[in-house]
């Protein structure tokens, strides 16, 4: 739980109209963890300019399936963004498991170690991904603060957004679970 009591691990933060840090203006943010010490996600939504295919010639691994090699990797945020981090869906208890990775709710998983992009070279691995570098981190208190000045709307996170709805549209689809239309969001923020 965090310093006020709610836990937003497994829930998307969508950047609301007007977000003051231009790096986040119109993301969509999965929460891999939310504890009293902060908050760690992953933008799904924004792409770096560069495939799995040439990232995994730049790590010197092959990647042979070319749907694979053809996928864009994602701009995860901007903490130590020379940094790897692959978000996937959890391997079942008795497979190989990963050596640096942490199991999120509704059955995904964050790892940061090479052994995933290692058995993804291989043709193993997990069967989606989502290959991002760097990440968005938020102090003790400093995500409940945002939140509070509206500047994140949250919800809880379906994965179908996350693999499978086009990247140009995670942002209206991620508003859509809350049943909001993107047009309805004002930039002003109210206050009662």
């Amino acid at each position: 739980m965090s310093a006020q009591g709610i836990d937003l691990t497994n829930q998307f933060l969508i950047a609301m109209p007007g977000m003051a840090d231009e790096r986040f203006a119109g993301s969509v943010v999965y929460l891999c963890e939310h504890s009293p010490k902060g908050a760690l996600g992953l933008v799904v939504n924004k792409t770096v300019d560069l495939t799995l295919g040439r990232l995994f010639e730049k790590i010197e691994l092959p990647l042979a399936s070319s749907e694979l090699a053809g996928q864009p990797v994602y701009f995860g945020g901007p903490v130590q963004p020379e940094r790897g981090f692959v978000l996937h869906d959890r391997l079942p208890a008795d497979g190989p498991g990963y050596a640096s990775s942490l199991d999120v709710p509704n059955g995904l998983a964050m790892t940061t170690s090479k052994d995933v992009l290692e058995a993804l070279s291989g043709g193993a691995g997990p069967r989606r991904v989502l290959v991002a570098l760097g990440y968005s981190g938020w102090s003790a208190g400093q995500l409940e603060e945002e939140i509070g000045r509206n500047s994140w709307l949250t919800v809880a996170a379906d994965p179908a957004v996350i693999f499978d709805a086009p990247i140009e549209l995670r942002y209206q689809r991620a508003l859509a679970l809350l049943g909001v239309d993107v047009r309805m969001l004002s930039q002003e923020a109210g206050h009662a």
